[in-house]
């Protein structure tokens, strides 16, 4: 191996890596690196806790008042980032804003025109956005004979519309700079059910596999620009009293737990690290292993 070392090319790389090393303790001692943190879940089990230090980001994340939404706000406020929100739920909307210190729009997305309002307010305040979080979405699960047109069409113009015009107004935007802005992320937030479904989910599972699509095509329309474009697929993330739940069915996972929101606001912190632009077009799964798992009744 010395001999090896030796040669100038190998040289040459053995010098290269271990001046990253150093560099990048320097930086952690500095504190710009990564604090990790272990915690308890509800579950009672070890639980890793990232606590990213961002340069000044500015993001902008749909339906943030509460559930995976309020998470992803904290998370971006917590790591120091400029963090503005939407959402129709303008009382747990306002609660969230005055607890987190983020900038709160109340709004419904489905109206295209105050959605687009919402963004240029946030390019006018901040300059850009950096990050972009398509985290808004409903539900509405009934059997098949009872979802009316109606039905399946809310669905889609709230969990797939606000996708396409959030990263088209911001491509629109950074047309228009003078000066590029070299970092840019929009994350997506899908589920495993765009590939797995129940019955009476028809609405639900096409707007997921929707977005699923969009976040690729995306992804190449945005090729170049140095925004990349992920989707994030949550299985079971309970969003409300974790303690009400059984053992079955944290158990049933093959992580041994059911999800909660921090799990997704971490993968988000994670997208946003400005070394993690090879990671492009992808859908990230976090289900504790749910859609790996093979069930046979």
């Amino acid at each position: 191996m010395r001999d090896v070392v030796r040669h100038p090319v190998f040289y040459y790389l053995y010098n290269m890596a271990d001046n990253y090393l150093e560099r990048k303790m320097e930086e952690h001692r500095a504190g710009h690196g990564q604090v990790y943190r272990p915690k308890l879940t509800p579950s009672g089990k070890r639980q890793g806790e990232l606590t990213f230090k961002f340069p000044p980001r500015r993001v902008l994340v749909t339906g943030g008042a509460s559930g995976i939404g309020r998470a992803i706000v904290k998370a971006f406020c917590d790591a120091g980032c400029k963090v503005a929100f939407c959402d129709s739920d303008t009382a747990a909307g306002t609660s969230t804003a005055q607890a987190l210190g983020a900038r709160f729009y109340p709004l419904d997305v489905i109206d295209t025109e105050a959605l687009e309002k919402c963004m240029q307010s946030v390019f006018d305040l901040w300059g850009d956005i950096d990050v972009l979080v398509n985290n808004v979405g409903v539900g509405n699960f009934k059997p098949l004979m009872e979802t009316g047109i109606e039905d399946f069409d809310h669905v889609m113009h709230v969990n797939v519309r606000p996708v396409f015009v959030t990263s088209r107004r911001l491509a629109i935007h950074r047309a228009s700079l003078s000066t590029p802005n070299p970092y840019g992320r929009i994350i997506n937030i899908c589920s495993t059910r765009h590939a797995m479904s129940e019955a009476g989910t028809e609405a639900y599972s096409a707007s997921k596999g929707a977005i699923a699509s969009l976040t690729h095509a995306l992804m190449m329309s945005y090729s170049g620009t140095g925004v990349t474009v992920n989707a994030i697929s949550p299985g079971w993330i309970e969003t409300g009293d974790t303690t009400a739940l059984s053992a079955a069915d944290h158990v049933q996972h093959p992580s041994g737990r059911v999800g909660v929101p921090d799990d997704i606001a971490r993968t988000c912190l994670w997208l946003a690290l400005p070394d993690n632009d090879f990671v492009n077009g992808e859908n990230i799964i976090i289900d504790g292993g749910m859609t790996r798992k093979m069930i046979y009744v």
